[in-house]
Order: structure tokens, then C-alpha cells, then sequence
């Protein structure tokens, strides 16, 4: 093959692989796109192990009807509260299998849910570990003008009645384990957070502001009692693997889209075009 001819071989390979980039970042957009709910037609659902002793978890997430998971979950752990996950409305089965176990064993907690369009909900595995319980808790989004609303989950097993107080205020007393009040609405500030239980108390600082709503979960901690302040909508500070997207942000295809392996051929016909013709440019010089 001549040197010209050869020059046009791989003047036709870049023009394609340029074409098949171009074809992708048409065609990427619409295929995320496809996977994410409409705007309006989602609801907001955020997963929870509540449930002192219970093992570690994975969770699945399969649309009524389904058996390819929605969402999975892994290495949930007592204390553990994900970030909400957008969905579209409709039914969906929520199953919690132990750590590491295939998607075909048996769950040791399973149940279906109903997911409205603009509603959101905390899904928590409550009561003890010999007879655990999955609870669809709808979660409040609007506060009336200028308060901020609260609410409290007792996930204490050491403490089987606890009194929470924020300052003056008694938020609610003698909770029982495994049960969680209504939001009650509270003027904005910061408060000294206090929860007593038979043998145990702790306190924390928390500043709530006006429209928004919080949890406040009460654990069995290391030392005792433990309080954790949620803020709804945007999960704990403990977050299990897959509770937030990392990297690929925008329209970029997700390892695992079909797209992706055509995306790195593309780029890889592009740089071993490249690199061809310099290398037989550079030789012909030599």
C-alpha cells in the first residue's frame, strides 16, 4: 500500500470514529434520561436499618411485577439511613437479604409499597432483631410559616421508653421502642436536644431552621444512648454504598449503560488512529 493510500485509509477510520462520537452524544442524553423519572411524576424514598442486632443488609428495590432490581443497597447496617432515591410512582417491593447473599436467596424481610408522585417516605426496619418489621413512613416535605417540623424514632432496645426534650420543650415522653411520633411543629433555633431513657440519657446541640423538617432517631450507642439528627430530604451523615451517584455527572453514559463500551472504542479508534499516522509520518521522515 502506498504511502498516500494509506494516509486516506486513516483519514476514513478518524472520520468514522468521529461520526460514532457524535452519534453517542446524540443518542446518550434521551438513554439516561430514560432511566430517570419525569419531573413531577417522582416520588422520594429513602431506606433505613433501625432494627438494634438485626445483620448487615443489602436491599432491593423491584418494581411490582419485576424481578430486575430498581435499586440496590449493600452493607446497610444498624444505624444506617440512605439519601432519597427519586422514583417513579407506582408499586414496588422492598427486600432485605444479608450481606453479600445472591439476588436469588431468600430475603429475611420483604414488603410492598406504594410510591406517590411528590410524596416522600423513609422505609425503616424496626423492633428487634428476633422479630424484625419493615415500616413505610410517609414523610413530611411543607412546615407551616415559619416553623420547622420534628418528629422522633425510638431504635433503642436498651432503652425500651425514652423523653426527648429540646430545651424547655418535651417533645414526646416515654416512647416506646420501635414506634415513631407525628411531626410536631417547633419556632426555629438552636436547641439542647436531650433523650432520657431508664438507665440512660445523651444530648446534642441541633439547630433547626424555619421550612424545614427533621428527624431525630434514637439509637443504642457504644456508651449507651445515641441521637442522630436527620435532616429529611437529604439523608444521615452515614451513608451506605449507592445512597449517592459518584462521578459521571450530566449526560455522561454510566458503566454499565450500553453506551459506555461504545464510548471507549470510539475514544480508542480515535487515539490508535492518531497514533498511526504520527508514527508512519515520523518513520517517513526518519
Amino acid at each position: 500500500m502506498t504511502h498516500r493510500a494509506r494516509v486516506r485509509l486513516v483519514s476514513r477510520l478518524l472520520a468514522a470514529c468521529a461520526a460514532t462520537l457524535g452519534l453517542l452524544a446524540a443518542v446518550a442524553p434521551a438513554a439516561v434520561a430514560s432511566t430517570a423519572p419525569a419531573v413531577g411524576s417522582a416520588g422520594y424514598l429513602r431506606l433505613a436499618n433501625l432494627s438494634p442486632g438485626a445483620p448487615t443488609c443489602d436491599v432491593y428495590l423491584y418494581p411490582v411485577g419485576n424481578t430486575h432490581a430498581r435499586l440496590v443497597l449493600r452493607n446497610i447496617s444498624y444505624g444506617m439511613v440512605s439519601a432519597y432515591h427519586a422514583l417513579p410512582a407506582g408499586g414496588y417491593t422492598v427486600a432485605l437479604r444479608k450481606a453479600g447473599l445472591p439476588a436469588s436467596s431468600l430475603p429475611v424481610l420483604s414488603s410492598t409499597i406504594s410510591v406517590s408522585a411528590g410524596q416522600a417516605y423513609t422505609m425503616a426496619s424496626l423492633g428487634p432483631s428476633s422479630d424484625p418489621r419493615l415500616e413505610l413512613l410517609p414523610d413530611t416535605r411543607t412546615t407551616p410559616e415559619g416553623k420547622a417540623l420534628v418528629r422522633v424514632i425510638q431504635a433503642s432496645l436498651g432503652q425500651r421508653r425514652v423523653t426527648l426534650t429540646a430545651g424547655r420543650h418535651v417533645l414526646v415522653r416515654n416512647l416506646a421502642f420501635g414506634s415513631a411520633t407525628s411531626y410536631a411543629a417547633v419556632t426555629p433555633g438552636s436547641y439542647d436536644v436531650r433523650v432520657t431513657g431508664k438507665s440512660a440519657t445523651a444530648a446534642d446541640r441541633e439547630t433547626w431552621a424555619a421550612g424545614t423538617t427533621y428527624t431525630m432517631v434514637v439509637l443504642d450507642g457504644a456508651g449507651g444512648l445515641q441521637l442522630e439528627c436527620l435532616t429529611d430530604e437529604a439523608g444521615s451523615k452515614t451513608r451506605p454504598a449507592g445512597a449517592a451517584p459518584l462521578g459521571f455527572g450530566g449526560t455522561a453514559p454510566r458503566p454499565g449503560s450500553p453506551l459506555w463500551w461504545l464510548a471507549e472504542m470510539a475514544g480508542g479508534g480515535l487515539l490508535a488512529g492518531g497514533g498511526a499516522l504520527w508514527l508512519r509520518r515520523t518513520r517517513l521522515a526518519a
